[in-house]
């Protein structure tokens, strides 16, 4: 199963526990007891959270696609260089070898989107997802600056 087709099914998964949800909070609060008001208003809450959670996923994996479109048309996305085990994996200290050039690349240059989506793909490739996403999201909001001092 590909990323793709994981999230649109916990996607759908999401929203119909969502209408379950308010459904239920709907049913709560015309009891008109002040608990089951309580709880009701809670399950509306409740969907909410996770719909705004999956409102800003997508956000965030349309603007990577959109990097990564820009980046693929100038010729720059970052090249595989990566040695791999007889399994298949990643070798860390390969990995650790891209990151370090890459994390150097960064700091030479701190506006440019393009090496921190590149920076991104490097704690991806050496496994730390939580760095990964939120160096990915600092080269977002480069692009958006770039863009905007672009468009003035």
């Amino acid at each position: 199963m590909t990323s793709r087709t994981g999230f649109f099914l916990l996607s759908g998964a999401l929203l119909l526990v969502s209408l379950i949800c308010v459904g239920e909070g709907v049913q709560l609060i015309a009891t008109g007891k002040p608990l089951g008001i309580g709880l009701g208003l809670c399950a509306f809450v409740i969907p909410g959270v996770g719909v705004w959670f999956l409102r800003q996923t997508v956000r965030f994996g349309r603007a990577s696609e959109q990097l990564a479109g820009e980046l693929a048309a100038e010729g720059g996305l970052p090249v595989d260089e990566l040695r791999r085990t007889g399994g298949g994996r990643i070798d860390r200290a390969s990995a650790d070898e891209v990151f370090a050039r890459r994390q150097a690349e960064a700091e030479q240059s701190p506006g440019d989107w393009r090496v921190f989506f590149r920076l991104a793909v490097a704690y991806a490739d050496a496994g730390d997802t939580p760095r990964a996403r939120k160096t990915m999201q600092h080269a977002i909001k480069l692009h958006g600056s770039t863009d905007a001092r672009s468009n003035a």
